[in-house]
């Protein structure tokens, strides 16, 4: 879903509510593992290979909430470990324009956009990409604060 500044607003207002849903609207046995922590991330992508058997299934419009809803868990996942802080592109030229994206991530080079990473872990069927993406986040934050970068400067 692509979003503009003044929807962007909105959408991050919306944040928790939207996180509620995501876990009322998945199985339970889910629901439960969803606690921000590093092995969750494992709990949404096998939800995700299991639900869509293509990327096809995951972009067609009446999956849009829930994939959303999914986005944002695991950006808040990167968020509350890595800090950073949600931004989106004004810029059209930009490959992810009027998606949301974490920025300001310890270690972190370029913006990571959540969707793209839930999407893709569809089309890759590993069952860890997200994962793998997240730890070696945690990595270079640790290789960044070895070499006297702020880590602690967190924008939530």
């Amino acid at each position: 879903m692509r979003i503009d500044e003044d929807r962007f607003h909105v959408w991050l207002t919306d944040m928790h509510d939207a996180i509620a849903g995501l876990r009322q609207s998945i199985p339970a046995e889910v629901a439960v593992r969803l606690d921000f922590s590093r092995e969750s991330l494992s709990a949404i992508e096998q939800f995700a290979l299991a639900r869509y058997p293509s990327i096809e299934h995951v972009k067609r419009r009446r999956e849009a909430q829930l994939v959303d809803g999914m986005a944002r868990y695991v950006g808040e996942v990167f968020r509350k470990h890595l800090g950073g802080r949600w931004v989106v592109q004004s810029d059209a030229c930009n490959a992810f324009y009027g998606l949301p994206q974490l920025a300001d991530m310890a270690g972190q080079c370029s913006p990571l956009c959540p969707l793209t990473l839930v999407t893709a872990s569809v089309d890759r069927r590993v069952a860890t990409f997200i994962r793998t993406v997240f730890d070696n986040a945690v990595r270079n934050a640790l290789d960044s604060s070895r070499k006297g970068c702020d880590i602690l400067s967190h924008g939530y």
